[in-house]
């Protein structure tokens, strides 16, 4: 072998080297030169330290690279031996890969030249392929990534639609994870990924495909033997996963509980491509989540009729702000002590031209998901504390807001600009929230809540009694007006402990200076029970049904009373409360 610094075992056969020889000992590229049978005739430094000095001139390079080990960590595996090999006879130019002893991998660039031989090149691209390797990784959990998780179902689905055997997709979403985020803080959160990424390579095969998409959103690949066995391996591995995921975890001293909802698409009933399974599996966990969460479901068909449908109403609600499709209609809130009309709650109604009266338990969810409700909320404080400031008698007007308004910090700069371009009195303006505004951002809600309360205006809670920190939240907020659910209400007939919540409840706001209303009476026995607790206002059917502002104004107007007529067949006469 000749070469500018070789072994010194024989360096000392070696004759004076040219200036192009000298230049090609000293590339950085490790360089074999071979004759027309694929005799090796040259070889440089960095090729001799590449297969650790066990190459030699007059070498064969089939034998070279069938050795079993070069040197005494190194050898060349069979990948690319063979196709190097073809090349060589056919005279042909190639590129192969080849593995050696030692997990090194080089890129052997064969060449043909001119006089009748071959220059063979080696390019080491280990820390190439490691860092690509790498990139397809998910950094805290060492997980695939959402890139090889979709490269891995492509190879997957290409095995599956040759052997014609089903495969399973499963999407994982954690629940409750924002929580222990929120309150615990990103450290603790990824510290819980990491052991939720554990617990799914014990619940998984050795071949499955395990991915963290993003967030605490994961996918499995369930493939290897399980074909002839699907759909029952795909449930199988849901109910591992359901139960082992929701099991405690043990983080810095801490017990945190949190659940997983699956859904599941399977190859090739619910789709032969890679980005159809993926939809239809994150439509399946859509479904779980919406059924009570700590579940798994299989995706069915209509599953994509549901998500159509709720894409063009999201497209049209999107659209009803701008297009004026959403009106305010004023429920009157009856002071039960004398049985005036002390204020009206303007609740939000969106009429499309098409699809007529869409409920707001279907529409304000929607609303809140797609960011859209910041807008319409604020459209229905205006457009509320318009109409009241018209109205002849200062009865209060109570608008309701959505926790998504609390967030960004401008809820009272927004009230603010309200009240001033209205000219209505902030104490006639009451704000209701539900428990839900507090869960996310406590500290940050009761800072808003305390700023409203320094503009003068009124807080409220609604459906109190449903949230399990309803009382807690009374310790940390002074608010003017507890509101009692609904169902309560309903229940106190015939419910001894219905009754005995909503007598708590009225108690209770009267030994902290607040009123209490008590919503959805319907029938003269609900009023006579609401009565003999002690509440303060009621507010329902029975009352007063929801109107039109003209009708609003005119009630008022007519120095609304329990005991005068209805000013519309809104307000039937037999829904008025008789005076106390």
């Amino acid at each position: 072998m000749r070469s500018g610094r070789m072994p010194a075992s024989s360096a000392a056969t070696i004759p004076a080297l040219g200036p192009f020889e000298a230049a090609l000992a000293e590339m950085a590229t490790p360089l074999l030169l071979l004759d027309a049978g694929g005799t090796v005739t040259f070889a440089n430094d960095h090729a001799a330290i590449l297969f650790a000095g066990a190459v030699t001139v007059g070498s064969s390079l089939a034998t070279l690279l069938a050795a079993p080990e070069v040197g005494t960590d190194r050898g060349a595996e069979r990948l690319g031996r063979s196709a190097l090999t073809e090349a060589l006879t056919a005279r042909r130019p190639t590129r192969e890969r080849l593995a050696l002893e030692g997990g090194r991998l080089v890129e052997a660039a064969l060449a043909p030249l001119s006089t009748g031989g071959f220059a063979l090149t080696f390019d080491d691209v280990t820390e190439h392929l490691r860092s690509a390797a790498l990139a397809r990784l998910e950094p805290l959990t060492g997980l695939c990534n959402r890139v090889e998780l979709h490269d891995r179902l492509s190879a997957a689905v290409a095995a599956a639609e040759e052997a014609g055997a089903p495969l399973a997709v499963l999407m994982l979403d954690l629940d409750r994870f924002k929580a222990v985020n929120d309150t615990l803080g990103h450290p603790v959160g990824d510290a819980l990924l990491r052991k939720v990424a554990e617990r799914l390579r014990n619940a998984a095969r050795r071949d499955d495909v395990i991915a963290r998409l993003g967030g605490d959103e994961f996918a499995i690949l369930q493939v290897g033997q399980v074909g002839a066995d699907q759909p029952l391996a795909a449930e199988a591995l849901a109910n591992r996963l359901v139960d082992l995921v929701g099991r405690t975890y043990v983080l810095d001293g801490q017990m945190l509980n949190v659940g997983v909802s699956v859904g599941i698409a399977l190859f090739p009933d619910d789709g032969r491509l890679p980005d159809d399974l993926l939809k239809h599996a994150d439509l399946a966990l859509y479904r779980a989540k919406a059924d009570g969460r700590g579940t798994y479901r299989f995706f069915e068909p209509a599953m994509n009729a549901a998500v159509q449908a709720r894409r063009s109403l999201e497209i049209d609600l999107r659209r009803a702000l701008a297009l004026k499709q959403f009106t305010l209609v004023f429920q009157p809130q009856i002071r039960l002590e004398t049985g005036e009309v002390s204020g009206f709650e303007a609740l939000l109604r969106w009429h499309h031209p098409e699809r007529g009266l869409i409920s707001p338990a279907t529409f304000i969810p929607l609303a809140e998901e797609i960011g859209v409700i910041v807008g319409i909320g604020e459209w229905a404080l205006r457009t509320a504390c318009r109409e009241a400031a018209r109205w002849a008698q200062p009865a209060s007007i109570a608008v309701n807001l959505s926790p998504i308004q609390f967030r960004g910090g401008k809820l009272v700069e927004t009230v603010t600009l309200v009240l001033a371009q209205t000219g209505l009195d902030p104490a006639r303006l009451e704000l209701e929230i539900t428990e839900g505004a507090l869960l996310d951002d406590t500290d940050g809600v009761l800072t808003v809540l305390n700023g409203l309360r320094h503009l003068g205006v009124r807080i409220s809670m609604d459906d109190f009694g449903t949230g399990y920190s309803s009382l807690s939240y009374l310790q940390k907020f002074p608010f003017d007006k507890i509101k009692i659910d609904q169902s309560f209400v309903r229940g106190m007939a015939g419910s001894a402990e219905c009754g005995a919540i909503v007598r708590a409840i009225a108690r209770l706001g009267a030994s902290l200076g607040m009123r209490t209303t008590a919503e959805g009476v319907e029938t003269a026995d609900q009023l006579d029970a609401i009565r003999a607790e002690g509440c303060t206002e009621v507010q329902g059917y029975l009352t007063g049904r929801p109107m039109p502002a003209s009708e609003a104004f005119a009630l008022l107007g007519a120095g609304a009373h329990v005991s005068d007529p209805p000013v519309s067949d809104v307000v039937p006469a037999e829904a008025l409360v008789p005076a106390a």
